[in-house]
């Protein structure tokens, strides 16, 4: 399931993940009425294939597989066996279809997958376009959702606990539904999307040590990664089967993957420690729904503690570190600033986390212009920007070229920081949605400046 879908940046930047549950949830070009320009959006994607050896990728792809989000094990794989149909219902906003059509399509030309759209009410899947109000009366904390073996969110209800929506006694795939909100930005539409569909085809786990996919409650990836889609490729590889048992696929997985992906023999494995659920508990606590502010804090000083025992150098460290200066950021700007260059720091010990650290040069690009450094903010987010575009994420790009303005009008090039500025409100409309989500991002980042004085 898809938590509570991260505002982004600033004071409001994060994930928000909830409580682990067995449930895994996550032409439209108009003109505005006030004057925005038009909607910008995403139509080609740059895909990296992952850059890890295949005895870790077997490893993930059995814990991905044979696990659900609470931790509960899954007794067999399952599947569809066969081609895979998908239509859309409800509400569907203008951007839904044209975003699905290119995620079927990427499903089919790289993860290699027999899926199609349809009209039939016969389909596999049925997406359905509900109001953000309908999926939290369902799930509280969820943004969307995927179950099986219905295909009405008036459904749902009624057969929440029953063995008919249990995904542990699930035997086999033959109908699925996905609820996406129809009333939130075309970007959380999409991302819900992405994650929920792939859930639907796929495995249905999360793992916080994956630092290149959206199979990963950090929600740093919101679009389906090169890593993700291997796996899709290889859960539908004519050597695995719906019913198959972890040993039996565990055995065929090596020359599945090194028939798939032949680059990953020649890596050496990692082996990355396992994430404790008190990191995980500790995470959901400090970034999600339902704490108060000393009890986030508490939690996330525990995600940190944890991740210095166990000697972590890697994303979880760093992820760590990125809330305690979410949660620092209202009250302590110095403490915060602190904990996001050692997040940063972190981040930069891998290749993979490039997404990553364009998320913390958001937050030390905003220091910098409250500090009214602006040659120190365009070094921090001009080397983000290709970043954010090469991973569709416009609320992320719409922000950054939002504090490059600021970061240019202190540096005397009031020109250039009109365009960049006029150029990121077509971005944050795809990103933000509202036209009022979007002027109110634009008033948060342009009273950072020391030119225009802070908010009273």
């Amino acid at each position: 399931m898809r938590r509570i879908v991260l505002p982004v940046f600033l004071t409001l930047v994060g994930c928000m993940p909830g409580n682990m549950a067995d449930t895994p949830s996550r032409s439209f070009v108009q003109e505005s009425a006030l004057g925005l320009p038009p909607l910008k959006s995403f139509s080609t994607s740059s895909v990296e294939r992952p850059s890890r050896s295949n005895t870790d990728i077997a490893r993930d792809f059995l814990e991905l597989s044979f696990h659900l989000e609470s931790g509960r094990e899954l007794p067999v794989l399952t599947r569809f066996e066969g081609p895979i149909s998908i239509r859309v219902t409800g509400a569907p906003p203008a951007t839904l279809v044209p975003d699905l059509t290119r995620l079927v399509y990427r499903f089919q030309s790289e993860a290699r997958l027999p899926v199609s759209l349809t009209n039939s009410p016969d389909a596999n899947i049925t997406v359905q376009a509900v109001t953000r109000a309908d999926i939290r009366k369902n799930l509280p904390h969820a943004a969307c959702f995927v179950v099986p073996n219905i295909s009405d969110i008036s459904e749902y209800k009624a057969a929440r606990r029953t063995p008919k929506t249990n995904w542990a006694l699930l035997r086999e795939r033959n109908k699925l539904a996905v609820f996406v909100p129809n009333d939130a930005s075309p970007q959380e539409v999409r991302d819900c999307l992405h994650e929920e569909l792939a859930q639907a085809i796929g495995p249905l786990n999360d793992l916080y040590r994956l630092p290149d996919s959206v199979f990963n409650d950090d929600n740093m990836h919101t679009v389906l990664t090169g890593f993700d889609m291997l796996v899709l490729r290889a859960y539908y590889s004519p050597e695995l089967r719906t019913g198959m048992s972890k040993r039996q696929v565990a055995a065929v997985l090596p020359g599945l993957l090194a028939r798939l992906n032949p680059a990953g023999e020649r890596l050496s494995p990692e082996r990355a420690a396992p994430t404790p659920r008190s990191y995980i508990a500790a995470v959901q606590t400090a970034l999600g729904p339902g704490a108060s502010m000393p009890q986030r804090r508490k939690a996330a000083e525990k995600a940190l503690d944890i991740s210095r025992a166990f000697g972590w150098q890697d994303h979880r460290r760093a992820f760590a570190h990125y809330a305690m200066g979410r949660i620092a950021l209202a009250s302590n700007p110095d403490e915060a600033l602190k904990h996001f260059q050692a997040a940063d720091q972190f981040y930069a010990n891998s290749s993979a986390t490039s997404l990553h650290r364009a998320y913390v040069a958001s937050q030390l690009a905003s220091h910098a212009v409250g500090q009214g450094n602006g040659v120190r903010a365009l070094a921090l987010v001009n080397p983000a920007l290709h970043i954010a575009q090469e991973h569709e994420n416009a609320a992320l790009l719409s922000t950054l070229m939002m504090l490059r303005a600021e970061a240019l009008e202190l540096t005397g090039r009031s020109s250039e920081a009109q365009h960049v500025r006029l150029d990121s409100l077509g971005w944050a409309r795809y990103g933000f949605g509202s036209e009022w989500a979007v002027r109110a991002k634009m008033r948060e980042i342009s009273m950072l400046s020391p030119r225009r004085g802070k908010p009273g």
